[in-house]
């Protein structure tokens, strides 16, 4: 940032507001950088909005993980388990014993009809 090696972390922000910079830190959850390669996703990091000039900076410090573009995380299985998680387990269940078919079934049609369970009834039936 400024260099300030040493330097009273008070003393600091009070010669950094002078200049006109705001330092905001953040309350991040997590974050993610997509590039073409890959996606670097930062659980629970530090991130700091520096405002100077009208121009925001931001600073993540954290220890990425990265995630091959296409993969989902850990290869295909992983994608269709992730939307499965986001399905409610009630919803899975109510659709597989009302279509009377196995899980999995009940999974995908509820997925191709984006949750709406009498659809994906009538879809199974």
């Amino acid at each position: 940032m400024l260099g300030g090696g040493g330097m009273n972390p008070r003393k600091m922000k009070q010669m950094m507001k002078q200049m006109g910079i705001d330092v905001t830190e953040l309350d991040v959850e997590e974050v993610v950088i997509r590039t073409g390669e890959e996606d670097l996703v930062f659980d629970a990091p530090q991130v700091t909005r520096m405002d100077a000039q009208g121009q925001e900076t931001y600073q993540i410090v954290g220890e990425p993980e990265s995630v091959d573009v296409g993969t989902g995380g850990s290869g295909e299985d992983s994608g269709a388990a992730e939307e499965a998680a986001a399905l409610p387990e009630d919803d899975i269940a109510i659709v597989a014993e009302r279509a009377g078919v196995p899980e999995q079934d009940a999974i995908e049609a509820l997925e191709a009809e984006e949750g709406d369970l009498a659809a994906a009834i009538a879809r199974l039936e």
